[in-house]
């Protein structure tokens, strides 16, 4: 093994190309995972935010706001259900917004909330009319005490400051009295519009094993409810990203494995005549093929660490809300160590021809 380093010191350029292709792999791995987490964070930060034992839709609604109506005798219901501390009413509706000095087609994707229980990092309901904003719209130019215009009926809303990390189906969320949101849907969407007690979804405070399980059962399955990390999973469309995003990760690791296992099986054919010579000195296979695995997990490393580097500095570079690219430390570290485990994996197609290295025939082939 201290041969196999000391030959990374003395002769890197041999390993440059392996280096260069496994850096350009791990940027695509690390910049797909930083585009799922974003994809994921931009869809379901307003239910993430919630905090709750409970989120309550209505039976036939498919965890859809919707679909999904609340009518006050059934809000009775799961008040009544035993372990619930805290009942809040929470409805959207979807629109796009003008802001001033935009263009007259130059729209920003919104959805607006109409809230009672405040989420996690948002103040209480500002009166009516005005609105919390998440930070990511104001790349659509919108700033604190700016008037913004919702939906084809252009009904005003004024934002009254800014919250982080709870947009909704990759929109920037705004977050209402539920007057508001009344009115704003009562206005741009006279089809949808509810009555004064009418929720589309209820947020629930309280304790139990299961909550959800208990506020179904006490409704006669009235209610879909769900705990947050359920309705998180059970947004329309969450499911599928992640699962095509993974897919594609998935084959990025398998091409860095045969990458991988190319190069260093190549690498042993051009040695085979060097490891019969240490073999017939007394080294083990068991030994050339850890100093095979070394040298790939130092290349796989340093290529790693530099497309760490790369897909941070690009996270910076991104202005915010453009692209929904979300780079954790988490998802670096873990790319970096799916990435050894594919070098290791590699290396181990070159371990049947290292065990089959006869000292004597590797010899004869050099005289």
């Amino acid at each position: 093994m201290k041969l196999a380093l000391k030959e990374l010191r003395r002769r890197p350029g041999r390993f440059a190309t392996a280096t260069i292709i496994l850096t350009l792999i791990a940027i695509l791995l690390m910049f797909l995972g930083g585009l799922l987490d974003g994809l994921i964070a931009t869809s379901t930060g307003a239910i993430r935010a919630q905090n709750a034992q409970a989120i309550v839709y209505s039976g036939t609604a498919q965890a859809s706001f919707v679909r999904s109506r609340i009518e006050p005798e059934l809000r009775a219901q799961v008040e009544a259900v035993e372990g619930v501390t805290e009942v809040g009413g929470i409805g959207n509706v979807q629109l796009g917004a003008r802001v001033p000095g935009n263009g007259p087609r130059d729209l920003a994707s919104v959805a607006l909330f109409g809230y009672e229980l405040a989420p996690d990092g948002v103040p209480d309901a500002p009166p009516f009319g005005q609105a919390w904003a998440d930070e990511t719209i104001k790349a659509s130019g919108v700033e604190e005490g700016m008037v913004i215009e919702l939906g084809p009926a252009r009904t005003p809303i004024e934002i009254v400051g800014f919250v982080k990390d709870t947009n909704f189906n990759g929109q920037s969320s705004l977050w209402a009295s539920p007057d508001t949101w009344r009115d704003v849907l009562s206005a741009n969407r006279p089809d949808a519009q509810v009555g004064a007690d009418v929720f589309q979804a209820l947020v629930v405070r309280g304790d139990g094993t299961d909550l959800p399980g208990a506020i179904d059962a006490a409704t006669a399955g009235a209610t879909d409810s769900y705990t947050v990390a359920g309705a998180v999973a059970a947004i329309p469309g969450v499911t599928e990203q992640q699962n095509t995003f993974n897919q594609i990760i998935g084959v990025t690791l398998a091409i860095a494995l045969v990458v991988i296992g190319l190069f260093f099986a190549l690498l042993t054919v051009e040695r085979t005549s060097l490891y019969g010579v240490l073999k017939a000195l007394g080294a083990k296979s068991s030994t050339i093929f850890a100093g095979l695995v070394a040298q790939a997990v130092v290349v796989t490393a340093i290529a790693a660490l530099i497309a760490g580097a790369l897909v941070a500095v690009l996270d910076l570079l991104i202005p915010p809300g453009s692209i929904p690219l979300l780079v954790t430390p988490a998802r670096i570290v873990s790319s970096v160590v799916l990435l050894l485990v594919a070098a290791v994996l590699g290396c181990s197609f070159s371990l049947r021809r290292v065990l089959r290295i006869d000292p004597a025939s590797a010899i004869g082939t050099t005289s």
